[in-house]
């Protein structure tokens, strides 16, 4: 383990990854990113209401509104989750002191160069597939390994790393938990019969997690950088809690247009990934987002990611071919559909149209028609 006075040599100095970006008076090239504002923002209202799920009604308006909000958008705020707000309070509190701990401390758990989904502080793993750089830091890790992944910043334990342990063990009992009853809604939406999904192997699999941590930081020129360019998610679900200010955008077609995202106190952001996608056969998509910047306001985000184990085979479910249409994704795993990404990455193709098959021209009329 580097000491803190060696930070030069850690991983994360020797890929450029520790950085002081919120002392920086403007945004230098190596930052400054062409076309943040080549779509108009717009809040969220009209026919740009983001949609609300309410976990709390009955189950099945719940359903109904899950899967018109999965149809229509392929995210929407989520609330009567069961998550208690203290536990959301402390999980943010504590991603916060990660955050300004000293860059040294920082670096010794930083990303090594090379390895674009490992685990560590840097920039967003999504960062690492361009040549600009976003204005944000990251951390990820796996919710299971917390307590030996945080020995790389607090290598000597103490009473802070028991703390962001313990507070990181518990959001993750809950987040998970909350999984495991959002997907219960999803399979109910898509038709599945509760003797179905609780004896299905896929559905019984899809459990594997993964956190993250996003900062976007103050910037002195938010028109020219920032915090996480426009992606897809690529696993099943995203559930996403972030301090109450907006900073997420949807992409909306028709014209062109980034919506922002509220940030009501205690609601979640639920975002559908590519192979929640494949899985659905195309009937609930993964939205196109990103993450901006402000020049007054830092805001913390919590993504909590769903995604499938390495060795499952992810192919669209029975229940979700509709009467006369066959499957239009080929099946594929994890680590095959994320070199599928990689190679499109930088390119206009997107990587899901990499794992369509061919279908009839009637039936690809009647699709058409339908989005």
């Amino acid at each position: 383990m580097q000491s803190s006075s060696s930070s030069a040599s850690t991983p994360a100095a020797a890929s450029g990854l520790v950085f002081d970006l919120g002392s920086a008076a403007g945004v230098p090239e190596t930052h400054a990113w062409p076309g943040v504002n080549e779509y108009p923002s717009v809040e969220s209202a009209g026919r740009d209401v983001v949609p609300v799920v309410d976990m709390g009604v009955a189950c099945p308006d719940a359903t109904r509104a899950l899967a018109r909000a999965a149809d229509e958008w392929g995210v929407f705020l989520l609330v009567g989750h069961g998550v208690p707000r203290e536990v959301a309070a402390r999980a943010e509190e504590q991603v916060a002191r990660l955050f300004v701990l000293p860059a040294p401390d920082k670096a010794r758990a930083g990303r090594r160069p090379g390895e674009p989904t490992a685990t560590g502080y840097g920039r967003p793993p999504l960062a690492l597939r361009f040549s600009k750089l976003m204005w944000s830091e990251g951390y990820t890790f796996r919710a299971a390994t917390v307590r030996e992944e945080f020995r790389r910043v607090w290598p000597d334990g103490g009473d802070d790393y028991l703390r962001f342990c313990d507070v990181m063990e518990e959001y993750d009992r809950e987040m998970r938990a909350l999984g495991g009853r959002l997907l219960d809604l999803f399979f109910m939406a898509l038709g599945l019969t509760d003797v179905q999904f609780a004896t299905g192997e896929t559905e019984r699999r899809i459990r594997e997690t993964w956190t993250a941590t996003m900062h976007p930081i103050l910037c002195p020129e938010p028109e020219r950088a920032i915090g996480l360019t426009a992606h897809t998610d690529s696993g099943f679900i995203t559930l996403i809690m972030q301090s109450p200010v907006p900073g997420l955008q949807l992409l909306r077609r028709g014209p062109d247009r980034w919506v922002t995202v509220p940030a009501p106190p205690g609601a979640l952001i639920v975002m559908l990934g590519d192979l929640f996608q494949v899985l659905t056969n195309g009937r609930f998509r993964s939205p196109i987002h990103r993450a901006v910047v402000s020049r007054e306001r830092e805001r913390i985000s919590v993504p909590y990611f769903l995604c499938p184990p390495e060795d499952m085979t992810v192919a669209p479910l029975a229940s979700a071919l509709l009467p006369g249409r066959k499957a239009v994704f080929r099946a594929v795993t994890w680590p095959e559909y994320m070199e599928v990404k990689h190679k499109v990455f930088g390119t206009d193709a997107p990587a899901l149209e990499m794992l369509q098959l061919q279908v009839d021209e009637e039936e690809q009329g009647e699709r058409a028609a339908t989005t």
